[in-house]
């Protein structure tokens, strides 16, 4: 276990005016609060925050953070409350160890939902200040440093959750050296047979090719000598994990892999990186389409470094990556390398922070998607696929540069601009051609978002993007215009229902009444209402206390023709007028557009309804419009909700022969060829037979029920008198339900 003045001399090393009294007075406080306490392994429960304060001095990190470590488990795991962390150390290192506490419980989970809660609160922890993160991630690696001491079940699911969220997220945070630990140890608990395969084929290749290692690095420091650059060159292998990684994408074995090794070059100065590469592609062929400048485009978790693969001595593929010491540091330490980071801890520190690292930019708009009402679910889903993904990087037309995962839409690229450019647009053009919104952008395309104010974006771009930004807008998006209709078609029905009462409406007079009727604000109620899920009288009755209903039965509807028809596109064969929307034009429109689209349209169960009847639409609040003839019994079920009645005609384009739900029931002879001859005689008018059923009438009569499709009421009467003349038939009629 380490020694208090360890831990002080760790800290000197890269900070000269370390606070040595705080550090002891940490490490003092934190040893006897954890008491006898023990780990799974027997040792000392201590020795874990000192493990984990020992991570967090290799990244360099400032005082408060390596004292946040020390204390990290005391507010869980002791009796030591906030206010005492507070009070002894300062609320600075109180807020860090309580954005720690609570989230110290995300290595109990075992579901997905769970999980993916667990997430979220990881997230939020970090919202105020990153080193939360940073300690975070300090933590899983000490705890998959010691699992082999955890039971076996535990041990494949922190192993799978770490391989899922934690390694992902320090990659995405830049933080490369501590992803690939996590990544190799995961691996090893998941799948030991085949991390010990890998690692026992990458020992024999190291023994077999340490010469020609050796030889590439020599080779590469005389000819920068010779050129005047200086620069360390350092030969290094691919992890199992990376291996097995890239063994599984691609699906070729271990012998088919021709860069396991790579080079790095650190040289002096960014005109030295690309003074490195031309030396390089003199001396050795590069392979064509494996070269990626990172220096002018860099990758949104920071890291900078020009990528190139040649074809070297013996033959073989030979990966380098060229860089400075500085974008070296923050390719190992990513966002810890950055100094503004200790400060990001307000409004304005956050921002400086964000100018400063792509990496906590993205960190800051994957936050803003906890407001946006996903389940934890779809947001650990869609973060994953983020986190997973790789980029391409395209420019908005005045050169900005904005990086989408592989596959990412031109949707996407609206939405990771500007939200609001993501909802108004309507068209794209990448790189000056009008393109569908929907295609895959590659790297270099220059993409122009056309827009338009109002615009909605459909439901379906939800499956088509890719980003999870993208997805929980149009979500949002969908629910709010949903909501609006909604709550356009309460106010209808709500103002109708006061009509009908002969009491006054007013948005005031019902604000008041909000708390009778347990719901937030008026569009709450309207939208209610319009979905079916508070009765319009109740409104009535919440507003005016005194009322007593007594439903009038429903006038006359006003003969087509007049003021307030509107259509719908669900069935261009008809039309629709608003309840009560007379000579109003179409301001008395219900908006009764519904989640995907127009509301559906359907016809009657039962006998459907054909051009030619008089028809009355039932509105239900949720599922669409139910077209019924006038004269249908089922009607009578409506009776006393005149609010959901709609006045519909029959609005046919005669050019477009379309077809209507009929049916009809014939009894007949029960004899061979019965159906085959009322089927022919049917088929002969042009009518079509979506369904026949049949019932035993008597041992000499069957009864056929028909549910035909026809163009009109004509048609279907040419359909009845057809049968009617045959000599097989005793009886037909039309079914209405």
């Amino acid at each position: 276990m380490m020694r208090q003045y360890e831990l002080v001399e760790r800290v000197r090393k890269y900070n000269p005016n370390v606070d040595e009294d705080l550090l002891n007075r940490a490490y003092v406080y934190a040893m006897k609060a954890h008491g006898q306490q023990t780990r799974a392994s027997g040792d000392p429960y201590f020795s874990h925050p000192l493990e984990v304060a020992a991570i967090l001095t290799d990244l360099k990190l400032d005082d408060a953070t390596i004292v946040a470590a020390v204390l990290h488990d005391t507010i869980e795991d002791t009796e030591t409350t906030r206010e005492e962390i507070d009070r002894l150390f300062g609320e600075q290192i109180g807020k860090l160890v309580d954005g720690l506490t609570k989230i110290e419980k995300l290595d109990l989970v075992s579901k997905q939902a769970r999980q993916g809660e667990n997430f979220r609160k990881l997230l939020l922890a970090v919202a105020d200040d990153v080193r939360v993160l940073l300690v975070k991630l300090a933590d899983r690696l000490h705890n998959m440093r010691t699992l082999h001491f955890v039971p076996q079940d535990k041990r494949a699911r922190i192993s799978q959750e770490t391989l899922d969220i934690y390694a992902p997220l320090a990659g995405r945070m830049g933080m490369q050296r501590l992803r690939e630990e996590l990544e190799g140890l995961a691996f090893r608990h998941l799948m030991p047979e085949a991390h010990q395969a890998i690692e026992q084929r990458l020992h024999e290749l190291r023994a077999k090719n340490g010469r020609i290692i050796k030889r590439i690095e020599d080779e590469l420091a005389r000819e920068f000598s010779e050129r005047g650059i200086e620069a360390a060159v350092t030969g290094r292998q691919k992890t199992a994990y990376s291996v097995w990684r890239k063994m599984e994408r691609k699906s070729i074995s271990f012998e088919q892999l021709s860069d396991i090794f790579g080079f790095r070059i650190i040289v002096g100065t960014l005109e030295d990186c690309y003074r490195a590469l031309g030396v390089i592609h003199s001396k050795w062929p590069n392979v064509p389409g494996r070269f990626k400048d990172y220096i002018s485009t860099p990758k949104q978790n920071d890291y900078r470094s020009i990528h190139t693969t040649v074809i070297g001595p013996g033959h073989q593929r030979v990966e380098l990556q060229i860089r400075t010491p500085e974008m070296h540091e923050i390719a190992r330490f990513g966002i810890a390398a950055h100094a503004l980071y200790k400060d990001a801890t307000g409004d304005e520190g956050r921002e400086e922070l964000a100018k400063e690292s792509r990496a906590y930019r993205w960190l800051q708009e994957t936050l803003d998607l906890l407001a946006h009402g996903d389940s934890p679910e779809e947001f650990l889903e869609h973060t994953r696929l983020e986190l997973f993904q790789d980029q391409v990087f395209c420019f908005t037309p005045k050169g900005g540069l904005i990086a989408l995962p592989r596959g990412g839409t031109p949707i996407d690229f609206a939405y990771a601009v500007h939200t609001k450019l993501g909802d108004s647009a309507v068209g794209a053009k990448i790189n000056g051609r009008v393109a569908p919104v929907l295609s895959q952008l590659q790297n270099g395309d220059e993409v122009e978002i056309i827009r338009a104010d109002g615009h909605v974006p459909p439901p379906a771009w939800e499956a088509a993007v890719v980003t999870g930004k993208a997805r929980a807008a149009i979500r949002r998006a969908t629910r709010e215009a949903v909501r609006q209709q909604y709550a356009g078609l309460g106010r209808q029905i709500v103002e109708r229902a006061f009509e009908r009462a002969g009491r006054a409406y007013a948005d005031d007079k019902l604000r008041a009444a909000l708390t009778r009727l347990a719901r937030p604000s008026i569009d709450d109620v309207l939208a209610a209402v319009g979905r079916g899920e508070i009765y319009s009288g109740d409104v009535v009755k919440a507003v005016y206390p005194d009322f007593i209903e007594d439903r009038k039965a429903a006038q006359a509807p006003p003969a087509p023709g007049e003021p307030g028809w509107f259509g719908v596109k669900a069935n261009a064969n008809l039309v629709f007028k608003a309840p009560g929307a007379a000579g109003e034009g179409d301001a008395g429109a219900i908006p009764i557009r519904g989640l995907r689209g127009d509301a559906p349209v359907r016809f009657a169960p039962v006998g459907g309804a054909v051009p030619g009847d008089r028809i009355v639409g039932i509105f239900t609040p949720g599922e669409g419009i139910t077209i019924y003839p006038i004269q249908s019994p089922s009607l009578t079920a409506f009776d006393d909700q005149p609010e959901r009645w709609l006045d519909v005609r029959w609005d046919i384009d005669p050019d477009a022969r379309a077809f209507f739900p009929s049916r009809i029931v014939a009894t007949a002879i029960n004899e061979p060829g019965t159906l085959g001859a009322l089927a022919t005689l049917i088929g002969e008018t042009g009518a079509n037979i979506d369904n026949i059923s049949f019932n035993a009438h008597s041992p000499d009569f069957r009864e056929m029920t028909f549910d035909l499709e026809v163009a009109d009421l004509k048609h279907l009467t040419d359909v009845l008198a057809k049968l009617r003349a045959s000599p097989l038939v005793s009886k037909v009629e039309r079914v209405i339900g």
